[in-house]
């Protein structure tokens, strides 16, 4: 009579695995409800230009902040020792992204991500968000982030110019062994 083995139960699913498509549907259904309250009260016209006007300026956002960061690591490339301020890309990258997804509270997010008062506070929340995701005791593998965030910190500390110098590891006890008993006289 043969055994056979039982599989492993599944890991159980972090708190926003489970609730993370909840509030997706849930933002969806808000922002078609918001669409149609807005069309009632503008016109469906009014509404599709007000759209595609966000799309325009969330790819033009888009555009402007990746020149920038482009120039940036030019700049940085060719003064590698000089202090570089943020440029802030991946905020406005975000806001482009966000005023590009059809809806009214996308964009309004997405603005928010823009204007200097605001982007602050975004910028302060992401910064709370990593230190807590860094100092989760959650084993490696266990939390995504948290190991991307650590491995952005490791790559940071030990790395901080970005240099790789190209090498080959030689295993000494492998091999032909040199003759160290003879040794050539030093002269000078």
């Amino acid at each position: 009579m043969s055994q056979q083995a039982t599989p492993a139960p599944p890991a159980p699913r972090s708190r926003v695995r489970r609730v993370l498509p909840l509030l997706i549907t849930a933002w969806l259904v808000l922002e078609i409800w918001l669409l149609t309250v807005v069309a009632s009260a503008l016109g469906w016209f009014a509404v599709l230009m007000l759209l595609v006007g966000g799309a325009f300026l969330g790819g033009w956002l888009i555009k402007r902040a990746g020149l920038r960061a482009l120039s940036a690591a030019l700049e940085q490339s060719r003064a590698p020792q000089s202090q570089q301020p943020q440029t802030g890309t991946s905020l406005t990258v975000l806001g482009g992204v966000l005023l590009i997804l059809p809806g009214f509270l996308s964009d309004v997010l997405g603005l928010s991500l823009l204007f200097p008062p605001t982007r602050a506070l975004w910028r302060a929340a992401g910064r709370r968000v990593t230190r807590s995701a860094l100092r989760s005791a959650s084993p490696a593998g266990a939390a995504p982030f948290a190991d991307a965030v650590r491995l952005q910190e490791q790559i940071r500390i030990h790395r901080p110019d970005g240099k790789v110098i190209q090498g080959e590891v030689v295993d000494p006890g492998t091999g032909p062994r040199p003759d160290t008993d003879h040794r050539p006289p030093i002269s000078g």
